[in-house]
């Protein structure tokens, strides 16, 4: 499969998702590991679904696959969704599907390059985001990269038998400082 390099970090590189990798994500969206954390455990999701879905929103939003720059290695996929250009507002979207490069910074490094392009790129004002609240590593992740909960909705997400709130955050503009994408020009 062949990558583009359109944000390029540190360690890994953002290129626009295709269709050809339908078949990773489909196992990755039944792995009880990646979808006990993004709410999607009680979802199926078949080769042909999940085909359908990238087919509809190959050119929706912007959404990205997450790659290593050493070995070009498929690790996760983010994006920015709900995107709205009137009030300049879009939600994130994340999750590394690869177990082996979890919790070791690249999900940071990812939220940092979209983060970048939607304040400096896109001219958003707002990035929202929602998780639960049993997952620690991200929630530690998020505030890491500048986002500030401002909402809770109590027991709402059923996953194995309990029922979690799920936490919204988000980062203004104003509060985003740094930049992070490596290939910009000016």
């Amino acid at each position: 499969m062949k990558f583009y390099k359109k944000l390029i970090g540190e360690r890994i590189y953002l290129s626009p998702r295709n269709t050809e990798e339908v078949e990773k994500f489909t196992e990755w969206l039944n792995d009880f590991e990646t979808t006990d954390y993004i709410g999607r455990s009680a979802s199926i999701t078949t080769f042909e679904s999940e085909k359908k879905y990238f087919e509809e929103n190959i050119n929706q939003n912007y959404n990205f696959f997450i790659v290593t720059l050493d070995s070009d290695k498929l690790i996760g996929t983010i994006g920015l969704e709900k995107y709205n250009p009137i009030n300049k507002t879009a939600t994130l979207g994340i999750f590394i599907g690869d177990k082996e490069y979890r919790s070791k910074g690249y999900g940071q490094e990812a939220i940092r390059l979209i983060l970048d392009f939607g304040f400096n790129y896109l001219n958003l004002n707002n990035i929202k985001l929602d998780l639960m609240s049993f997952n620690e590593r991200a929630l530690k992740c998020y505030q890491k990269c500048g986002f500030k909960e401002y909402g809770r909705r109590r027991k709402c997400k059923f996953i194995n038998g309990k029922y979690y709130d799920s936490i919204e955050m988000d980062i203004l503009a104003e509060e985003f400082k740094g930049s992070f994408i490596k290939n910009k020009e000016i």
